[in-house]
Formats: structure tokens, sequence, C-alpha cells
């Protein structure tokens, strides 16, 4: 504490003022007053060693406190309930602390996700490489009739239009998860909305010979990205022609009220399993009911679209009746 040269010259200060209290009280009244003074000053100057030493001894805890925070000990309670700026200073330290474990929690639950997503995004590759690797191998064979040739460049192509959805699906969501997708707030009328995403489904429900029933009305509209909610109604639309049967119905109305715009998507098909319900917005999820090809990022990323423009999706499904999207854009945050 003395080798601190503030401290050094705050006690040459006190002690010259000693001093010079002692020689005028010495000149002016007397020796006894002198003395008195003398022995105040002294007194004084030792209760501001102490306090200072105090001090010195409360920063030192405090030091030594945000050492082990730094080693990452987040559960020490340093909080005091006192007067004054030490304690004032303790106290926004906790808040600190506890912000910091808080985050600390955040980014390990943030490394397993990754972790996890980069260990399904492994297997997720690995089927379709390794099924093209062995076709490739097989087309090195000259002896290979050209039916099985062409056959095994159909299915090569089809594998890498796979892998290229699945790339470019992944960096969708990584877009939105980090919050760098940009979100327009425009007025958007739902009947362009559903016109331009029952454009990519109109092909497979041919196939499947399935009914489309759309409502009309060009008098809705919601607060919303165009672009960005059309790609959400395309993987809905897609789980939905998916999971029905050749000559289904699937069905898209909505509606307005004074606090939301709301779409509703329902199908005929078979259903989802009560017991699939609660997941079937997790990423990488297949239920049981799910495709070979299912990857289970559709419906994650309309999931993660829609809520990060406020709004709301939840489905409904009953075993052999069919599945029903409600989707939700609320007017205002609430």
């Amino acid at each position: 504490m003395l080798r601190n040269r503030e401290i050094q010259r705050l006690m040459l200060i006190l002690i010259v003022i000693s001093l010079l209290a002692t020689i005028l009280a010495t000149i002016i009244v007397s020796i006894p007053a002198a003395v008195t003074v003398l022995i105040t000053s002294i007194l004084l100057i030792t209760c501001c060693l102490c306090f200072t030493s105090w001090r010195y001894r409360e920063i030192e805890k405090l030091s030594s406190y945000l050492h082990r925070i730094s080693n990452g000990e987040y559960s020490l309670d340093i909080r005091d309930n006192q007067e004054g700026e030490l304690s004032i200073l303790k106290n926004d330290i906790y808040k600190v602390t506890l912000r910091l474990s808080e985050l600390g929690s955040k980014l390990e639950e943030d490394k397993i996700k990754l972790t996890n997503a980069i260990s399904d995004i492994s297997h997720q590759l690995k089927t379709p490489l390794t099924s093209m690797m062995m076709m490739a191998d097989l087309l090195s064979d000259p002896n290979l009739q050209e039916a099985k040739r062409e056959e095994f460049k159909h299915n090569i192509r089809l594998q890498l239009e796979r892998i290229e959805w699945l790339v470019s699906s992944l960096l969708k969501l990584s877009k939105i998860d980090a919050g760098t997708a940009p979100f327009k707030k425009e007025n958007v009328s739902v009947q362009t909305l559903i016109e331009k995403a029952i454009e990519p489904v109109l092909i497979p429900m041919d196939i499947k010979q399935q009914t489309l029933d759309v409502d009309q009305d060009e008098t809705i509209f919601f607060v919303g990205d165009l672009k960005w909610t059309t790609e959400a109604v395309i993987n809905i639309l897609k789980n939905c022609v998916e999971h029905s049967q050749e000559g289904g119905t699937i069905k898209l109305s909505f509606s307005e009220n004074a606090l939301f715009t709301e779409i509703v998507i329902e199908d005929n098909g078979i259903g989802i399993p009560k017991e699939d319900l609660p997941y079937i917005f997790k990423r990488f999820y297949k239920g049981k009911n799910a495709g070979d090809d299912s990857v289970g990022i559709g419906l994650a990323m309309a999931y993660s679209i829609i809520t990060r423009q406020q709004g709301d999706i939840e489905v409904t499904s009953e075993k052999g009746r069919g599945t029903r999207f409600k989707i939700k854009f609320y007017k205002q945050i609430i």
C-alpha cells in the first residue's frame, strides 16, 4: 500500500499540514495546545492509513474474485447489502457474473447443438456420397449394359440434386440462425403468396393425381417478407403432398381479423403420429411416416422463417384423417 505514489503524496501532505498546525499552535496558543494538535493529527493520519488499508484489502478480494471468475468459477457470491461504493461495485460484479454464467451455459448448449448438427449433416451426406461412389465404380466397367449405365447416371444426378438441396437448405437455416437473413416488412397479399408457393408442387401433385382447393381473396394481407414466407409455405405444402395418398386433397384457406392474418394448410393424408407431433419442427427429426428421402429440414426451416417474423405456427393431426397447419402473422407483437 505504502509503495503507491498517491498514498505517499497523501501521507506527505498530511504530515506537512500536521507539522505546520503544531508549529502555529505553539507560536499562537501554547505548548499544551500544540501537543494536542500533534496527537490529534497523528490519530487522524493513523485512521486514514487504517481506512486505506481496509479498502486495499477489499480491492484485493475483488481482484481475487475476478481472477477466479476468469477461470470459470461462476458460482461465487460476493453480494453486499451495505451502502457505499465498494458494495455497489460488488453487486454490479455479481450481476455480471450471473450474466457470464448464463452466456457460458448458452455457449455450451450451442456447442452441443453444433456438434449434433455436424454429426447429422455428415450422416445425411454420407448416404448419397456412398451410393454415388458405388455407381461411379460400376460405370467404369466397359462391359456394363447401356440401360444400366443410363440408370446409374440418372441416379447419380438425383443424388447430386439431393445434396445440392441439402446444402442450400442448411445455408438458409444458418443465415436465419445467425440473424443475417434480411426479412422485409411489407404488405404482402396472401393470394400472391399462395400462388407463388403452389407452383413447385403442382407437378408432384399431378403425378399423384391430388386435388388442390385454394381460397380466392385478394383483399387479405399480412406484414412480412414474401420471398422467405413463400419458402416456408412451399416446405409445408411439400410435406402435405408427401404424406397424402394418390387422389388426396390439399386445401389452403386464409382469413384476417383485428389481431392477425391466418393461413390454414390441410390435407386428408395418413396423418402424423401423436408421439411425433411435439418434434416435427425439430431439425433433422424424422417421424415414423417419413419417406426414405426425407432429411428433416423442411418443416424446421418453415418454423424458423415464420417465428422470425413474429408469426406463429401450430399443427394438429389425426391418424388416417389428415394434418392441419395453422400459420398466424400478428399485426403487432403481443
